[in-house]
């Protein structure tokens, strides 16, 4: 199977095989390289724990989200069983729901550097498999916009009302119009103030030097389509350019991007972000209140194989260069996903204002 379906992974922007090698080794050799590390600190894994020597040994101490807590510990305990048996450590855990430090003991260094090393590989596994949280996004819910897109949204049911799947729930919240820059797995306070942080970081560092505390004024026209089929499509979005024909505004979006993918609070997926407002997304079909979009679609509570795409062909010739109008954009807000503040727009965690 691994010749089948062999792992790909990507470096530089292309992306390679992973060929499969099959190494022998005695049991007996595997245990005696283990016991050597353990007794005399060689063959280190990193340097990345802080592991402190105690009177009774070594111990190691680290902040995780409660809501990894289950899969650290596993099926009757029997996942945190086997990490404390093969390193030869004791992992103390809280309570579930309570946030906390996730500390290992154990006699030997090396032993507790190995039980962090594992837990960190299983947290980082099963983060990736937590649906967003909160997204990054600059929000086109202008009055003006508004109305342009409810004008948009009554003359596509009027035209194309007839052609495959489409539907008035198909459409977005006229107050949650926004452009996603990225999107973050947040699970507890301690991460949404890192992420706080950072944002207003990027304001002193990036953003600040690129708008030069001015508006962004943006231009919203035309609509396209993500996958390859316009007789198929799930996501139909409204382009979105920087109005004087500059490049302030990917840049800007690409910069955010960089920071927090450098940080390990968001993964990057592609080499730019995507510029684009979602006015059409199957997803809405059975979800009224409008989640956030996700270009990549990490996190979505349906698969796309679960999803009624639409027949857009009428659509994209009708409206191929349909005007929304124009925008200021003067902050990025760090949106809470399933939230609606007092404007209808996603409650926000944070913001950077740049004018």
């Amino acid at each position: 199977m691994e010749v089948l379906r062999p792992v790909l992974i990507k470096i530089g922007g292309r992306i390679y095989r992973k060929n499969f090698i099959r190494e022998h080794a005695h049991q007996h050799e595997e245990e005696e390289n283990f016991n050597t590390g353990l007794g005399d600190g060689s063959d280190e894994p990193c340097d990345a724990f802080v592991v402190e020597e105690t009177e009774r040994g070594y111990q190691c101490a680290m902040d995780i989200p409660s809501p990894l807590y289950k899969y650290i510990i596993g099926k009757k305990g029997e996942t945190k069983k086997k990490l404390e048996t093969e390193t030869r450590t004791s992992i103390s855990i809280p309570k579930p729901g309570v946030e906390g430090e996730i500390v290992v003991t154990g006699q030997h260094r090396n032993g507790v550097i190995s039980a962090w090393t594992r837990i960190d590989v299983l947290v980082e596994s099963f983060r990736k498999k937590q649906p967003f949280t909160h997204f990054l996004s600059f929000a086109l819910n202008q009055p003006a916009v508004q109305e342009k897109f409810l004008q948009f949204k009554e003359e596509v049911l009027e035209k194309c009302s007839h052609d495959h799947g489409i539907s008035s729930s198909l459409f977005q919240n006229p107050a949650k119009l926004h452009l996603t820059i990225g999107t973050l797995v947040l699970l507890n306070e301690q991460e949404v103030q890192k992420a706080q942080v950072l944002l207003q970081k990027c304001g002193e560092d990036l953003v600040e030097t690129v708008t030069e505390g001015k508006p962004l004024t943006v231009e919203i026209r035309g609509v396209e389509y993500m996958n390859d089929d316009p007789a198929m499509i799930d996501v139909l979005y409204a382009k979105v350019h920087m109005k004087d024909g500059s490049n302030r505004l990917q840049l800007i979006a690409d910069r955010l991007m960089d920071q927090f993918v450098t940080s390990g609070l968001m993964k990057k997926e592609w080499d730019g972000v995507k510029l684009h407002a979602t006015v059409m997304n199957t997803i809405f079909r059975n979800d009224p209140g409008g989640a956030a979009e996700e270009p990549n679609n990490r996190g979505m509570s349906k698969s796309f194989k679960e999803r009624e795409s639409f027949d857009g062909r009428t659509i994209l010739k009708l409206f191929e260069n349909f005007d929304f109008g124009e925008a200021q954009l003067n902050s990025v807000s760090l949106s809470q996903r399933f939230s609606t503040d007092r404007s209808g727009y996603y409650a926000s965690s944070g913001q950077l204002n740049f004018s």
